[in-house]
């Protein structure tokens, strides 16, 4: 090799600059050890350290001492000894980055101190939130009257809350054994049930939930269903919390209170009324152990489907699934000790669960219904229970309605909608045709059935309530019943004499009856209106029937007697009769200080009408409606209802007045609801213009309202008119013995159906015959002469009949022992044949009829009654020549009023 190319040999170590480099990156390393130092050549040394050969050498030598450097090598002086070693002081390689068991057992301890703290903190800072208004929200439940769920409505969710004691045993067990065995003693969360959750879901077996029922409670009540970590994180928290501040029933309680069952049933009640239609309370070990099946998953264990959610939960293959769940939970209950072999063995057969129904809706006739109870309720509890309160929910309102009566009501309405309401052919006289109608139980006062409209969820007013229809004759049984127990003044004496010496009126006193009738106040005058024009009564169709008793007056209808005798009575007398028998004295009551009020102008409710005639029924007693029994909120009873009878009237009065009715249907305008086989009283109610048309009446017990009327087309308009009904239903005019009295007919057919045909009490006598409104009175007799049951022969007065005929007494009314007129009358003696056979025919045809017939028992009485209704009402004597008593017809100008006997 040529010498040029050769290089010069360096000083080892490469050089001054080297080694002075060298020790710089040095700094700080272990010294090497002694034996080592002493062994080592100067050579080898320069300041301590190595001496590298070449220059390379030394570089790596100074990267390799630099890296020992910054990780603290071994090759400098000791160091003080360090709190946390780590990279690990003295190792090498991989070993210098494994902590050691000292390191490790530190930052354990460490982190699990910090946990501790964090979750004190936690735990210290997170309070329990309060149960959402969701979880809280629940409905009124209804009832009929037997026990069976009405509907349940009022809130968004179907909940209605129950106590633990109400929850069976049976349901507790079969839940903590299919959901959390520990739940008796753990603190909420149950590590082990997570752990077995896991390996049974990776197995395939069946599995609790892997939450406790605390944890669950919390969730559904007081958490939001977001699956976040914070949710998560607030939800094991609030669990310790409740956990260890809650008792442990009420956590059961409440969990078995808001979970969902399927169905749109929330929590236990409400999934016991759902699937069995019964109360938790009644529910067997088997149907528990159902209905804790659905906590798994209602759509996937419902029997009858939910492949609306999934397409895979058939009924088939829910039913196996519950089927297996339902055994499961039963073994369970055995393995757990909470069920004995014995109890488990009873159970073979699945609880086949009810179909289910369509959801309950508050159309057809169940919205009226509710309100009906719901207003009944506020206006009567005592516990100040507010509407507010009631859309709350959480209330049991159990109602006195029957089901089948209901229905029973509905059909009869809508078989005279179907057959004779035809809106499309006959649109200006069939449109908006309403009926209303009331039953009630005459005897208690509870309201059996109502007929509120077609459709409570289209036509909003109740018409078994208020409307404003006018009751027109129906209020007539009030003015008769104010006579008899009030009695008529007497014009002829003075204010206070006329007040203090009141003659009670039997329903015999003869009234005249003429169409245009001038009314007469108490005392006599003339009644003149606001526009000091004299008050003239029509009879309905202008009829002019005459001098006719108060009896035929009410079976005929015939207005002009009873206005008048209103006024003889006084119409504040015939106010309280009517509030006695049950009405209020409220905005539907009429003005009444003219004399139309004893002719219905008032517009009470069916049901109060219903029941002001039960009073009737039972003898004076009234009984005030009612539509709610009892009412109980979480299990505890705010509402009872008591009986709360009084006596109205006197069973001498309401009995008078229903053998009076009873005439009506039996040979009366009320007719057509005669029922086969068994008595029946009530009254038909027209009013003027034809608006509306009742029919109100009664056994011995029930009675029933039925109404009739039609609005003006505005449907928006909350005061719409009423409208004539001439024309409607292809009839001329409606009268209350037309739909009205066929409604009440074919009802009360199929609601007493079966019921014991029972009679009504016997009238017994009332009262002395008195003569008012201008009818001509007789010559007093020494004896009293208490007038029979008139002929149910109609009379026409522009034709009267020519040969009057004699008329029967009132089959349930018996001649007293020393009435000899009575007697006679009984065997065809000419005394009281000349009191109704010869008095319409000496009005029309003179005195030779009464006579003629008056004069084979004895002229004298017969010449006395045939002259009675010679007198007109302006005091004329057409007649009296061929009556034989125009000093009668005086009388009669002088306002006739007269008491016989």
């Amino acid at each position: 090799m040529s010498e040029h190319r050769r290089k010069s040999s360096q000083p080892q170590g490469g050089g001054r600059a080297a080694a002075r480099r060298a020790a710089q990156q040095s700094t700080g390393r272990r010294a090497a050890p002694s034996r080592r130092a002493t062994s080592e050549s100067p050579s080898e040394s320069y300041g301590g350290e190595r001496q590298y050969g070449t220059r390379a050498e030394a570089r790596r030598a100074a990267q390799r001492g630099g890296g020992r450097r910054r990780g603290g090598g071994d090759a400098g002086p000791p160091g003080k000894k360090r709190a946390i070693d780590y990279p690990r002081y003295g190792k090498h390689g991989f070993r210098r980055w494994v902590p050691s068991w000292k390191l490790v057992s530190g930052l354990c301890i460490g982190f699990l101190g910090l946990l501790m703290g964090v979750a004190g903190v936690s735990y210290a800072l997170v309070s329990k939130p309060s149960i959402q208004d969701a979880a809280k929200a629940q409905n009124n439940v209804y009832y009929w009257a037997n026990g069976e769920q009405m509907v349940a409505t009022g809130g968004v969710v179907n909940r209605q809350e129950i106590s633990y004691e109400q929850i069976p045993e049976a349901m507790r067990n079969a839940v903590v054994s299919a959901e959390n065995k520990s739940f008796w003693s753990d603190r909420g969360i149950d590590p082990k049930g997570i752990g077995r959750a896991v390996f049974n879901m990776a197995t395939g077996g069946q599995t609790q939930g892997g939450s406790t029922i605390t944890q669950q409670y919390v969730k559904n009540s007081r958490l939001n269903q977001d699956q976040t970590f914070t949710r998560k994180f607030k939800e094991l928290f609030i669990t310790l919390k409740v956990a260890g501040e809650e008792d442990k029933r009420d956590v059961m309680a409440g969990y078995l209170n808001v979970s969902y069952y399927g169905r749109g049933a929330s929590g236990l009640q409400a999934a016991a009324r759902t699937y069995y239609d019964k109360d938790a309370t009644d529910l067997n070990p088997s149907e528990c152990a159902f209905l804790a099946t659905l906590l798994k998953g209602a759509s996937y264990y419902d029997p009858a489907g939910a492949v609306e959610i999934d397409k895979n939960a058939t009924p088939e293959a829910n039913t196996k699934r519950a089927k297996d769940r339902w055994e499961w939970i039963l073994d369970e209950q055995v393995k757990d000790g909470r069920m004995t072999a014995a109890e488990r063995a009873k159970y073979t057969e699945f609880p086949m669960p009810k179909p289910p129904r369509k959801n309950a809706k508050l159309g057809g006739q169940t919205g009226y219904l509710v309100e009906l109870a719901r207003k009944y309720f506020l206006a009567n509890n005592t516990e100040n229970i507010t509407a507010k309160d009631m859309e709350l929910g959480g209330f049991e309102i159990h109602t006195t309605f029957d089901k089948k009566k209901v229905d029973q009501l509905a059909a009869a309405v809508d078989k005279v909608y179907k057959a004779k309401i035809r809106p499309e052919e006959r649109p200006k006289t069939d449109t908006h045709v309403e009926f209303g109608g009331a039953s009630v139980d005459a005897q208690t006062g509870a309201i059996l059935a109502t007929y509120g409209g077609q459709d409570a969820t289209k036509h909003f007013t109740n018409n078994a309530d208020a409307t404003g229809a006018q009751v027109g004759s129906t209020w007539k049984p009030f003015v008769l019943a104010a006579a008899m127990q009030y009695g008529a003044r007497d014009p002829n004496l003075g204010p206070e004499q006329n007040e203090s010496q009141r003659t009670i009126v039997s329903p015999e006193s003869v009234y005249n009856g003429d169409n245009k009738l001038r009314i007469r106040n108490y005392n006599g005058e003339v009644w003149k209106g606001k526009d000091d024009q004299e008050w003239l009564q029509t009879n309905d169709g202008q009829q002019d029937y005459g001098d006719i008793d108060l009896r035929y007056a009410m079976e005929k209808s015939a207005n002009s007697p009873f206005v008048q005798l209103g006024m003889d009575v006084g119409t504040d007398k015939v106010k309280d009769a009517a509030v006695a028998a049950g009405l209020r004295d409220d905005g539907m009551m009429a003005d009444s200080t003219v004399p139309s009020f004893s002719i219905g102008t008032s517009s009470p409710s069916a049901i109060r009408m219903a029941g002001a005639y039960a009073t009737f029924a039972t003898s004076g007693q009234q009984n005030p409606t009612y539509s709610v029994t009892e009412v109980k909120q979480e299990g505890k009873v705010v509402f009872k209802h008591k009986k709360q009878s009084k006596r109205a009237f006197s069973p001498l009065i309401a009995d008078n007045i229903t053998d009076v009715l009873k005439g009506v249907v039996e040979k009366g305008t009320g007719t057509p609801a005669q029922l086969e086989g068994r008595e029946a009283a009530g009254k038909t109610g027209t009013t003027d213009g034809n608006k509306s048309a009742w029919f109100v009446g009664y056994t011995p017990q029930i009675s029933t309202a039925i109404s009739m009327f039609r609005l003006d087309d505005d449907e928006t308009n909350k005061d719409r008119t009423f409208e004539e009904m001439f024309g409607t239903g292809g009839e001329a005019k409606i009268h209350g013995s037309s739909f009205p009295a066929t409604i009440w007919h074919d009802y009360m057919t199929a609601a007493m159906k079966g019921k014991k045909a029972v009679k009504f009490p016997e009238a017994q006598p009332i009262g002395e015959t008195v003569w008012g409104g201008g009818a001509a009175s007789p010559t007093p007799t020494p004896s009293p002469t208490p007038s029979p049951s008139p002929s149910s022969e109609e009379p026409e007065p522009p034709t009267p009949s020519p040969t009057p005929t004699t008329p029967t007494p009132t089959p349930s009314k018996s001649c007293d022992t020393w009435d000899w007129d009575c007697h006679n009358n009984a065997n065809g003696g000419g005394a009281n044949a000349g009191a109704d056979g010869g008095a319409n025919a000496g009005a029309a045809d003179g005195g030779a009829n009464a006579g003629a017939n008056g004069g084979a028992d004895g002229g004298a009485n017969a010449g006395a009654d045939g002259g009675a209704n010679t007198g007109t009402t302006e005091g004329t004597t057409e007649g009296a020549a061929n009556g034989g008593n125009g000093a009668n017809g005086a009388n009669g100008g002088n306002g006739g009023w007269w008491t016989g006997g």
